[in-house]
């Protein structure tokens, strides 16, 4: 790759892990904070609230499949444009709510259109950017976005001892629009997300999956239940950690203890910098279920002991570090750059769909179980994700 090129990447994958940190930060990661505020405002109990959560991770999972085909369609950066206002305006919606039907619409509206705007989006611009330099280039961008929790998480804290839950949203939208909308029209603007059928294509050639046409069906369901369940275990812990830790006895070092995660995420990528050609993306994807796994052990066993949950907190954080880069990288390792977006939407969907009801069923079980016997059960279904991923990893075969 030529100095110009490199360096017009490198530019891209900045531009972008800008907007990844925003939106997974004022999409996602604030939700459980805000969300007791929510609940006594709009007139519902918490549960509910956190079930409304559930349902709208699974609309956005059953979204993500149409999504993909769209971005394949008409460009990763032209649709994340479009998902820079929609997520903008969905945000003043949701702080406007007027009733409890409104505010349950808009929670569900923004996770649909989250989709256009987060990883989903941006791993499928940086395939169409340049696919052989894709995997590299999704590494970036997760070493990036891997601040995401451990800025808005304290800036999410913050903001709610002096606004109302409604005000942040406003605050959110607001750089959602300033900051990401921006970045977005300039990357369609400059083409980084369409597509090269053409001239493109000496320079930019697809990259071929490892996988045998004829194993390919079997391989998309072994896969996608893997992104299943190892999706529904991160989803579990990460939606809960800041209330789970407190709950534990941490008080106010909750909030410091799951700050961890986001640096964590930041070195488990740069490990994988320095060490992930060793390992195929299918086994980047089995260490990291094994990871979340361990930390919600050890965290069960310690109960609540601060440097058990500093541990955990770490382990959670690499796992979910190495299998954002899994997510983007895993798709294009077994099955190429031809049809990418659709690909990755249908396994994002599997992930997401999964994932929808964590927050709800772990909150659930926290309450009829207890914490720990809901980490042990959170952790058992890790593992067997991972044992999905060790099993596409044997049947993949080389090229050559």
């Amino acid at each position: 790759m030529s100095r110009p090129h490199a360096r017009h990447s490198l530019a891209i994958v900045a531009a972008l892990g800008l907007t990844q940190i925003v939106g997974y930060g004022t999409l996602y990661y604030s939700f459980s904070i805000l969300a007791p505020g929510m609940a006594q405002d709009v007139g519902l109990s918490r549960e509910s609230v956190f079930g409304t959560f559930s349902a709208a991770l699974l609309g956005g999972g059953l979204a993500a499949p149409f999504m993909g085909g769209w971005m394949d369609r008409f460009g990763a950066a032209r649709m994340m444009v479009l998902g820079s206002a929609l997520c903008a305006g969905l945000l003043l919606a949701c702080a406007w709510s007027p009733a409890v039907w409104f505010f349950i619409a808009a929670v569900i509206a923004i996770q649909v259109a989250s989709g256009l705007v987060t990883y989903q989006a941006a791993f499928a611009s940086l395939v169409e950017h340049a696919p052989q330099n894709a995997t590299r280039n999704i590494t970036y961008l997760t070493l990036i976005a891997g601040f995401a929790s451990s800025v808005f998480w304290p800036i999410t804290t913050t903001l709610a001892a002096h606004f109302t839950w409604r005000e942040i949203y406003l605050i959110f939208a607001g750089l959602n629009l300033v900051l990401c909308l921006p970045v977005h029209l300039l990357l369609a603007r400059r083409g980084s997300g369409q597509a090269e059928p053409v001239s493109g294509a000496a320079t930019h050639p697809p990259v071929l999956g490892v996988l045998a046409p004829q194993e390919r069906r079997r391989a998309m369901i072994v896969v996608s239940i893997a992104f299943a369940l190892s999706g529904f275990s991160l989803s579990s812990i990460l939606i809960h950690m800041v209330p789970m830790l407190g709950a534990l006895g941490l008080g106010v070092a909750a909030v410091t203890v799951s700050a961890l995660f986001g640096p964590a995420q930041v070195a488990s990528r740069l490990v994988n910098m320095i060490f992930g050609e060793r390992l195929p993306p299918t086994g980047l994807a089995m260490l990291s279920s094994a990871l979340i796994a361990l930390g919600g052990i050890l965290l069960a066993i310690t109960d609540g002991n601060l440097v058990g949950a500093v541990v955990f907190a770490l382990c959670v954080g690499l796992g979910s570090g190495i299998g954002s880069i899994a997510q983007g990288s895993v798709p294009l390792h077994l099955f190429g750059s031809q049809g990418y977006g659709a690909i990755a939407g249908r396994m994002t969907a599997a992930r997401l769909v999964a994932s929808a009801a964590a927050p709800a069923v772990f909150a659930l079980g926290m309450e009829r179980l207890g914490i720990p016997v809901s980490l042990f059960l959170n952790a058992a279904l890790g593992l067997l994700g991972m044992a999905c991923f060790a099993l596409v990893g044997r049947a993949r075969r080389p090229l050559e």
